[in-house]
């Protein structure tokens, strides 16, 4: 619902000559920045946490984080914004990146909380979630997608890039629907800890990926898929 001929009521005419300006309307409805979407996965965590509160960095986590922070801030680019899930694993990735990126604000949301998107295709043997989570999980995730994967609006004159921190099925899933790939492959693809995955967004609405999962910029021995 975001192309321009959704957005104009073609119904309207023109009072003075009674034609349809819809030129000039499809002009005003057409996006002309191109939005880059840098998706982090969260850092190592502790697995032993009973809670979600339990489970925050370990020590190796807060390393990739502090790496991951820098490879950011090294790229030069001028960030908008940083969302996050409301996780501790993310917010507390998100604390460590931000330093590197002072004066960026923060913005937290459920939305973007760890669950199980849909179910996979092949499916596997050693992850089998209730049906009811998929349900719950699935459209909040999708709600997520729908919220913040989407050409810029009309009214944006310059590129933005913008950084949301969350977790490996999420970004998973939301390649694989920004892409327009079947979404239930979303677990055929693998994240390293801390890792960058990178989305472009043109006014036209095409997407393209380009890097998906990238951890070239941490140590061999400080990288993680846990």
């Amino acid at each position: 619902r975001r192309e321009p001929l959704a957005l104009v009521n073609l119904k309207k005419k023109n009072e003075e000559t009674g034609e349809e300006e819809l030129a000039s309307r499809l002009g005003h409805c057409k996006a002309k920045a191109t939005r880059h979407i840098f998706l982090i996965r969260h850092s190592q965590y502790n697995l032993d946490g009973r809670t979600d509160k339990d489970r925050t960095l370990t020590p190796l986590g807060r390393e990739q984080a502090e790496l991951t922070g820098h490879r950011l801030a090294s790229l030069g680019l001028k960030f908008d914004q940083i969302i996050h899930s409301s996780m501790t694993r993310a917010t507390e990735t998100t604390e460590i990146i931000s330093k590197h990126l002072p004066g960026v604000k923060k913005i937290s949301t459920d939305l973007l909380r760890e669950g199980a998107p849909i179910e996979p295709d092949p499916p596997v043997s050693h992850w089998k979630p209730e049906a009811v989570q998929y349900y719950e999980d699935g459209a909040r995730i999708e709600a997520a997608f729908r919220n913040f994967i989407h050409r810029a609006d009309a009214k944006q004159e310059e590129d933005s890039y913008e950084i949301f921190v969350c977790h490996a099925n999420v970004i998973r899933y939301i390649v694989c629907r920004a892409l327009q790939f079947p979404p239930e492959g979303w677990l055929r693809m693998s994240l390293n800890n801390g890792s960058i995955t990178h989305l472009v967004i043109r006014p036209n609405g095409r997407v393209a990926l380009r890097t998906l999962g990238d951890t070239g910029f941490m140590p061999p021995d400080k990288i993680t898929r846990t």
